[in-house]
């Protein structure tokens, strides 16, 4: 019999400290309620969609699932206080995961090209250069440390610093703002104990990419934050609130995801010592199992979508208004879909993993992540001697955008090129 509290949990922020919670919950909805109608006190109701299929299905419908007016789950009083914050009285950050076409086609196409590989090889050098400079610092650390807070949180935002043209001094400000916008309702990280302070996180950003897209304008450099503050949409300049929505999706989901896939990932190596030593005896597999990691991890927890029209989905009648929640945890643990799914394998294939979502929303950084994260295990493995968890783990307690807040490890280092 379905668990009707227990499907309600997914909702609750705290129920994703626990992955082991989560993948029971997520098990059971595919087995027994695979698009059930979900009441959760404090939410306005949706339905939770958890399989492999049915999320692509609706990722293939741009046009019957839109984005607005409710991209991500939130509580009631947060919506309200969005609707009083916003001029728009939809949302407070007008950004690609927002928004449906034309706008995000249009507003896509402007750093499209910028994203594909053969653009981003230019960046290989440098990024490799930050992850030896990362790894390094882990050798200077007499084998301890947090390795989630001291070293996967920060290599892909001086990645993502470097990509927009900022730099060291602009690091604490924005893993504290990214902190702030994707775990409102964790007490470690959240603003203050007011939940509805999320818009202020927002004004705090909005000031800051103001001034950005001023100095740009003024003095254009060979970054991406000149690319967007210099756009041209209809002839017209960019608009500040399209702005500050692209600065805001690269600065924070472009290194937080990624963090949270090298501490997962890491901390996936750890558990299965087997898979460990294969990707150690085969470095080659180390792009297969980057998908594995990202398959393993898939830090974006949710995205939501509003139907437009009436839709039967395995048999459940949706109607135009209702709104969805696309389970991506879920649907990367699918049984119809993986073989074993709850087994982490370096090697697996095929792996059609969901991490970064499907259909016109794919995830504009994607080759970007990857490719972080490849360079820095490419770097980290040969010298990682030895490595084991100093303590428990801890998730941040968030419904979006998953993120580990403490991993403590101990490890023995060889030097670089030993």
């Amino acid at each position: 019999m379905l668990d009707i509290t227990a499907a309600a949990s997914i909702a609750d922020p705290a129920f994703y400290a626990d992955p082991n919670n989560v993948d029971a919950v997520f098990t059971m909805l595919r087995r027994q309620a695979p698009v059930h109608w979900t009441e959760a006190e404090g939410y306005r109701p949706f339905w939770t969609v958890t399989k492999h299929a049915d999320i692509k299905e609706i990722g293939r419908q741009p046009k019957l699932f839109l984005n607005e007016p409710r991209a991500v789950l939130v509580s009631i009083a947060v919506e309200e206080e969005i609707r009083r914050r916003s001029t728009t009285g939809r949302h407070i950050i007008r950004s690609l995961v927002r928004i449906d076409d034309p706008d995000h086609k249009v507003l896509r196409a402007l750093t499209n090209d910028w994203f594909l590989p053969a653009n981003l090889q230019k960046l290989r050098g440098r990024i490799e250069e930050l992850a030896r400079g990362v790894v390094d610092r882990m050798e200077g650390r007499d084998g301890a440390c947090d390795f989630a807070r001291d070293v996967a949180n920060w290599f892909p935002l001086r990645v993502i610093l470097m990509i927009l043209g900022l730099g060291p001094e602009d690091e604490p400000r924005m893993m504290r703002l990214t902190q702030e916008l994707f775990g409102p309702q964790d007490p470690e990280t959240r603003r203050s104990r007011d939940q509805l302070t999320y818009a202020d996180t927002v004004q705090e950003f909005d000031s800051f990419f103001a001034a950005l897209t001023e100095q740009r304008r003024q003095a254009p450099k060979d970054d991406l934050a000149s690319v967007i503050a210099n756009a041209v949409i209809d002839g017209q300049p960019i608009s500040q609130a399209d702005a500050n929505g692209y600065y805001i999706t690269i600065a924070t989901a472009g290194h937080d995801t990624t963090s949270s896939t090298i501490a997962g990932g890491l901390l996936a190596l750890m558990q299965h010592p087997a898979e460990l030593a294969k990707l150690r005896a085969s470095p080659q597999l180390l792009p297969i199992a980057v998908d594995e990691m990202l398959r393993w991890v898939t830090p974006i927890r949710h995205f939501m979508r509003t139907a437009t029209t009436d839709y039967t989905l395995r048999g459940q009648t949706i109607r135009a208004g209702d709104d969805l929640f696309l389970a991506f945890p879920s649907a990367n643990r699918d049984e119809d879909v993986y073989e074993d799914p709850f087994a982490f394998r370096i090697d697996r294939t095929p792996n059609p993993q969901l991490a970064f979502g499907f259909g016109g929303h794919l995830c504009l950084g994607m080759a970007l992540a990857k490719m972080e994260i490849q360079a820095f295990f490419r770097e980290l493995l040969p010298r990682l001697e030895q490595v084991e968890l100093a303590g428990n783990p801890a998730w941040v307690a968030t419904n979006f955008v998953q993120a580990m807040k403490r991993m403590p490890i101990r490890y023995r280092m060889l030097p670089r090129g030993s």
